[in-house]
């Protein structure tokens, strides 16, 4: 075995001639283990967060999104569909026409977006996880499934019959200001079968239509779309299936995945968690630097042994690796133990809710693989610094 190893490992588990370097030593590898754990614990509560996050984005948001290059529209003729059908790697796709739209309802109003969708919507989206009451669109081109929030400002439920309709306008399109204002608007009148849930925002944003009402409300022809959202296959080659979607529609469309959708979002989560990541370290550096306190006194407590090693022959270098190893293995000990501490209290959260946001959601957390490297490598490249550092005091005075 190694003789400066050796030695260290004698050190490290042995106590040290006074209650003060004891206590130093425990204290020092008491913020190693919990430097680790609070790391664990912030990377795996923002690992949970942002799933929490972008959960309501995969229900909504398909796995990619065609817009126009410019202006609302675009073409999407027959040959363009048969050619997007035959793509590799896409397994649906669906026909959206989406514009800004009024909305009354028994004299109360609201402004939201129509969001038009075709038969192969649900194939593309997972319309059953986001319908929380009533039933999702037939073929029928006047009805509609409107957001939880859009229902609650209208005081709207789902009708089961056409009594109660809900009127919907837009501006027609063309220059100027019309001399008959009633003139002014398309309108159409539809019944809500149905009632979608995702998050807030999105719940006083859209209301869902057949592309028909869509289209016969905005005047648009039937070659017309606002957007094109597909569904790839799992192992499909994303940047090559946007380029061929390029490729057909003649350079002409702009194509989005699930990120650049949600892109806003995604930085948001990210820098938090940067941000959070190097906080946490900052702590974790100056507990950490508690090791090079206790390897300093300890090296104060063991200069007698420290000559006695000099002068049967161990090199100044040899003896500095002594307590460059006692310090790397508090650190490397210390991180495992945090790590397994943290990961207890993850499971512990996973299955009891130790900590709630509401009274009936926990925080959410997620363990991740990424997380134990992370913690694990930021610990120890940190204590091998502290260490190396308190191990650099040893120099020829000290055992002359």
């Amino acid at each position: 075995m190694n003789f400066s190893l050796y030695i260290a490992k004698r050190y490290l588990f042995s106590p040290g001639s006074s209650n003060a370097i004891n206590i130093i030593t425990i204290i020092a590898a008491a913020g190693v283990v919990i430097g680790a754990m609070a790391l664990f614990l912030v990377l795996s509560g923002f690992a949970g967060l942002k799933d929490f996050s972008l959960q309501f984005s995969s229900y909504f948001d398909p796995d990619l999104k065609i817009f126009p290059e410019s202006g609302k529209t675009f073409t999407f003729t027959d040959t363009q569909k048969e050619k997007l059908s035959k793509l590799e790697g896409v397994i649906n796709f669906s026909e959206i026409v989406e514009e800004r739209v009024f909305l009354e309802f028994r004299e109360k109003q609201k402004t939201a977006y129509i969001k038009g969708v075709d038969s192969n919507y649900h194939e593309v989206i997972q319309t059953d996880s986001i319908l929380v009451y009533g039933e999702w669109l037939t073929n029928n081109d006047f009805q509609v499934v409107a957001g939880n929030g859009i229902s609650r400002e209208l005081s709207m439920g789902v009708e089961q019959t056409y009594t109660n309709l809900l009127s919907i306008y837009v501006p027609k399109p063309g220059k100027g200001i019309p001399n008959d204002p009633s003139k002014a608007f398309s309108s159409e009148k539809a019944v809500n079968i149905g009632i979608y849930s995702l998050n807030d925002e999105l719940d006083k944003k859209y209301i869902f239509a057949t592309t028909g009402l869509a289209r016969k409300l905005l005047e648009l022809p039937q070659d017309k779309v606002t957007h094109i959202e597909l569904k790839l296959a799992p192992q499909a080659d994303e940047a090559k299936v946007v380029q061929e979607l390029v490729a057909i529609f003649d350079h002409k469309v702009i194509v989005k995945n699930r990120i650049q959708l949600n892109e806003t979002l995604y930085r948001m989560l990210n820098t938090e968690n940067l941000v959070s990541y190097l906080v946490i370290t900052l702590i974790a550096i100056i507990a950490l630097f508690n090791v090079a306190g206790a390897i300093i006194m300890m090296i104060i407590d063991k200069k007698s042994n420290v000559k006695t090693l000099y002068n049967v022959g161990a090199s100044l270098a040899g003896i500095r690796k002594i307590f460059l190893f006692q310090g790397s293995l508090m650190t490397i000990l210390g991180a495992l133990l945090g790590l397994l501490l943290g990961f207890i209290i993850i499971v512990l959260q996973q299955q009891f809710g130790l900590l709630m946001i509401t009274p009936s959601l926990p925080y959410p957390t997620r363990i991740t693989g990424i997380s134990f490297v992370v913690v694990f490598f930021t610990i120890t490249i940190i204590g091998f610094i502290a260490s190396l550092l308190a191990s650099s005091r040893i120099n020829q005075k000290l055992v002359s």
